[in-house]
């Protein structure tokens, strides 16, 4: 509990100083109890007992003994087999509760703001968006809506596929098609159709093969109707991404589209700059990068291609590219890139680069936001039944419908327009956080039954917690907000839990955003609701014995309501009233 760390952590320096320890010795120690059972905080003196030459057991006895009465009113102090164990005063939370209940950030601190660049979701024009870009595109508009709540400036960068030789073949089948019979394909979302029908024709078609690489000299060379037809490309395919963005309800619009057209003017910087500064050897042709301890599988040394033998350029240059853009154009201090783990060689290669070069300084923080795979129940990666990639917008249509009958079966009295938009937020919610509730490293098995159970650490638990405060709300004489000065008093076990995991709502968001993890603030908004739950089956509310005490487990049900809606805002993840 990071508020009462704050207000104890002088208090326990010097009792820890009293027993003849120096700061370098403990200052580390002091942290979150393991067992709850046992306090909030807690200081273990194990490492100690060598320094003092007593022993643990002793060493917590002494700074017990010395702690406990400086910090009355604020915690009590026990020692337990060497450890000191510090739980916060009832009254002191009740004290921090008030502060939160007129405090609409609920103790989250706006922070000195830095500019941020999140690179992340990033389909391909004429390509469709497919469960693989679930992951990019979920965790970094979770991570964006965490650095704009704190009060950072944040570009979203979009970065999409719209350039290279496959376009030359992509505006050939264009015009084959009739530029209206192809807007129209294109427009009806069958995106990889489109594509599969290009690819065909150019593995089996020399004239279309010869025509497509013309094409794509007159692309890179600026003709203005071969730019015309690209851009017909990729108006019709953002529109359909948009249309996904819209379902997905991510923050990404068209201004935030930031493709691989829009670096190409500095891919010949970017070289130019790197043989400036003799960074540049020849291998084979192609102008590379040897730097820092890259090795290939073989254990030779491997190189960053910056441009190859034909003279075009590769992902490397594009990436480097964009560093110089966004530091120099947009005045970056952080460059996060939300890319899938296999990505990890590449970007260190990348980063390490600019940094030689001088692209980026010390100044600036860099971070591959990495990410593994959805997996279907036999451990694969998630396709169709014909073996392909899953497109993301059936895979959210699916959601959808499931919820509805979800909420048909546990609801039947709400009418059939609200409870298509509660199915939406519960099952739109339900795949993202299935999502970011996993360690975003790891891989995680795609299932139904699992993420849109009303049990569990899914979104219907919480949105479900969410919508009981909202009819006890309904059902009682009492507006929201409350009253500033209600009475709060901790008299259960269930309320103190409950208070306990509200206040250190704030701690819990800092540290999911310091390591750019969603699934900690999960686990955390899970733990809220679970004692939540606790907390309603054995403390009555609007029954309560006195006046006093239902004003005080109604804060308490206003607290938590508003955490967990504020929290799942920050996933991306709307919070129904009635479910």
């Amino acid at each position: 509990m990071r508020i009462l760390e704050q207000a104890v952590k002088d208090k326990v320096t010097q009792a820890v100083s009293d027993v003849g320890a120096e700061g370098d010795d403990w200052g580390y120690l002091l942290g979150p109890a393991t067992v709850e059972e046992h306090g909030d905080l807690a200081l273990p003196c194990h490492s100690l007992a060598p320094i003092l030459k007593r022993s643990p057991v002793d060493i917590a006895e002494s700074i017990s003994s010395t702690l406990a009465p400086s910090l009355v009113g604020i915690a009590e102090v026990s020692a337990v087999s060497g450890f000191v164990n510090i739980r916060a005063d009832s009254e002191w939370i009740a004290t921090r509760l008030r502060e939160l209940l007129s405090d609409d950030r609920l103790g989250i601190e706006v922070e000195e703001s830095r500019v941020a660049a999140v690179d992340y979701s990033a389909p391909n024009v004429a390509k469709e968006m497919h469960v693989g870009h679930l992951r990019s595109t979920v965790i970094g508009d979770a991570i964006v809506r965490m650095l704009m709540y704190k009060g950072h400036t944040v570009h979203r960068e979009n970065h999409v596929g719209d350039w290279g030789t496959p376009f030359g073949m992509l505006i050939e089948h264009l015009l084959d098609l009739g530029e209206h019979n192809a807007a129209d394909e294109l427009g009806m979302g069958d995106l990889d159709g489109f594509y599969k029908q290009a690819r065909a024709k150019f593995n089996s078609d020399e004239q279309f093969v010869e025509r497509s690489r013309n094409r794509v000299v007159m692309l890179q060379g600026g003709d203005g109707e071969t730019l015309r037809l690209w851009r017909v490309l990729v108006d019709e395919s953002m529109r359909y991404f948009n249309e996904v963005y819209g379902m997905l309800g991510v923050l990404l619009t068209n201004d935030d589209i930031m493709g691989e057209s829009n670096y190409h003017h500095l891919l010949p910087e970017v070289v130019n700059r790197l043989a400036d500064l003799g960074m540049l050897e020849d291998s084979e042709g192609a102008k590379v990068v040897y730097s820092g301890d890259w090795v290939n599988r073989e254990g030779e040394p491997m190189p960053l291609i910056i441009q190859k033998a034909d003279g075009g350029y590769n992902y490397a240059t594009t990436d480097l590219a964009c560093i110089i853009d966004r530091v120099e154009r947009l005045g970056c201090n952080d460059l996060l890139y939300v890319v899938g783990t296999p990505q990890a060689q590449h970007f260190k290669m990348v980063f390490e680069v600019a940094s030689q070069a001088g692209f980026m300084d010390e100044s600036h923080n860099t971070a591959h936001i990495k990410f593994g795979s959805v997996m279907d129940s036999d451990g694969k990666i998630l396709k169709s039944r014909e073996g392909e990639a899953i497109k993301l917008v059936d895979l959210l249509n699916e959601a959808v419908s499931r919820a509805y009958q979800v909420i048909a079966d546990r609801n039947p009295s709400i009418d059939s327009d609200e409870r298509q938009r509660i199915a939406e937020a519960i099952g739109i919610g339900a795949v993202k956080y299935a999502d970011l509730s996993t360690e975003r490293t790891k891989d995680y098995v795609f299932d139904w039954d699992r993420m849109l159970s009303f049990e569990g650490n899914t979104s219907p638990y919480l949105q479900y917690a969410h919508a009981r405060i909202c009819s006890i709300f309904r059902r009682s004489d009492t507006d929201r907000p409350l009253p500033e000065d209600a009475a709060i008093s901790i008299r259960h076990a269930e309320e103190a839990l409950l208070a306990r995991r509200l206040v250190n709502f704030s701690a819990m968001v800092d540290e999911s955003l310091s390591t750019y993890s969603p699934h900690r603030l999960c686990t955390y908004l899970h733990s809220v609701a679970s004692a939540f739950a606790s907390f309603y089956e054995n403390c009555p509310v609007l029954s309560s014995e006195d006046d006093d005490t239902m004003m005080s487990r109604l804060v308490l049900c206003d607290l938590t309501a508003r955490t967990l809606s504020t929290g799942l805002g920050m996933l991306g993840i709307e919070s129904p009233e009635q479910m």
